[in-house]
């Protein structure tokens, strides 16, 4: 159910600062219950307003013909499948196309899918005018290229995480999706689970009041073999831990308590040394109204925890492990709390705390489902590319910091 982050949403934007707003767009799992439109125009800046005044169609989109809308997907890689099957139980769409450099790979992907179209670029995928919207699923620094080319045919745009490597990068492809009219949705499914609904619902609410402590902690495991091929090169995965493994702790974080103004951090390769990554980084945050907390990621021990994210406030904090609210404290009880504690675990989407892939497609498919919901409706999805960029933000500052032994601000 969307009960919690429905409430949050009639509270006006999840927006840009902490206590009178926390953070900006909120998604929603029920597709029977979508997220309030308003929700679109959270958030400031030239960039961000020409997103949001974006048209819910591009060219071949299925307007109000009422044909479902078409998903293709570039990339063919592990998580690939994550977005077939979350396809394949969306209402009103279906996978049309798929296309990667390896033709037996391609076929054998199109065939297990319903013998879908099989392609070899992204020109001949995006080529296709009954496709609407292009998941890209490439290794994390090769996501602008197919996705300028998608958002030139005119094609919206899915992103794996992180939406690309550097600020940079990812400014580019918002650049033009706004000038082409097309949406940018960032896979961020971690927003979409119950606990995490629930915890945003609190804060917005100014359950927790002021804010004093917002911290996530991400302590995976990860095999030598894990790191074969290209897995761990900067120019393909953009940095180690952090970047790839916790970026969703980190968007949930931004998410929960608004965008760090300033870091110091620190990075190290304590067991993986052969990778240009970091297997371990710890880092400082505060915040803009001086609240603290820290980001620890590492891909090094075993056997590997759960996600965590601890939020601590002068009335209350909640400690999420995934999606499970493992504590819901607050100075004022109210009636609910006793059955959100009882209740609140939502293990749909799984776990990677020892096994890439071992989460699930269900919270692929709740996003996705917020996206095509949001097509038919004509409004922005929940969770956009503007809103998808912070993440990326505050891990390149850890990382500057990490560097240059500085404090670095976050932008």
């Amino acid at each position: 159910m969307w009960s919690a982050g429905c409430g949050v949403a009639r509270r006006g934007c999840f927006g840009a600062e902490r206590r009178k707003s926390s953070a900006d767009d909120a998604g929603g799992a029920d597709s029977a219950n979508p997220p309030p439109p308003g929700l679109r125009h959270c958030a400031g800046g030239f960039l961000l307003i020409l997103l949001n005044n974006v048209s819910s169609t591009s060219s071949g989109s299925p307007g109000s013909g009422g044909r479902p809308i078409g998903f293709g997907i570039f990339g063919l890689g592990m998580i690939a499948e994550f977005h077939a099957q979350a396809i394949a139980g969306l209402k009103g769409a279906r996978l049309v196309g798929v296309a990667s450099r390896t033709a037996a790979k391609t076929q054998a992907f199109a065939a297990k899918h319903g013998g879908v179209f099989a392609g070899s670029t992204i020109e001949e995928l995006v080529a296709r005018p009954d496709l609407d919207v292009v998941c890209i699923t490439t290794s994390s620094g090769a996501h602008l290229e197919p996705a300028l080319a998608a958002i030139r045919a005119g094609k919206h745009v899915v992103i794996e995480k992180p939406i690309e490597i550097t600020p940079d990068r990812v400014d580019a492809i918002l650049r033009a999706a706004a000038e082409a009219k097309v949406r940018v949705a960032p896979i961020f499914q971690g927003r979409f689970g119950e606990g995490a609904r629930a915890a945003k619902a609190a804060i917005d609410a100014g359950r927790l009041g002021r804010l004093v402590l917002a911290s996530a902690y991400v302590k995976w495991h990860r095999t030598a073999d894990y790191y074969t091929g290209t897995r761990g090169q900067l120019a393909v995965d953009g940095g180690g831990a952090l970047m790839v493994q916790a970026i969703h702790a980190v968007d949930l974080l931004q998410w929960f308590a608004g965008l760090p103004t300033e870091v110091f951090a620190w990075s190290a390769r304590r067991v993986h040394t052969g990778i240009e990554g970091e297997d371990t980084v710890s880092g400082s945050l505060r915040y803009a109204d001086g609240a603290l907390g820290v980001i620890e990621a590492t891909t090094a021990p075993w056997p590997g925890w759960q996600r965590r994210i601890e939020i601590c406030g002068e009335n209350g904090s909640i400690v999420l492990e995934n999606d499970h609210l493992v504590r819901w404290e607050f100075r004022m009880p109210q009636p609910e709390d006793e059955a959100i504690r009882a209740t609140r675990i939502d293990g749909a989407l799984g776990s990677g705390a020892s096994r890439p892939d071992a989460i699930s497609f269900v919270g692929h498919q709740r996003q996705l489902q917020d996206l095509v919901d949001a097509l038919q409706a004509g409004r922005a999805p929940s969770l956009d590319g503007a809103e998808g960029r912070k993440a990326v933000a505050l891990v390149r500052a850890v990382y500057d910091s990490a560097a240059s032994g500085r404090v670095v601000r976050v932008g």
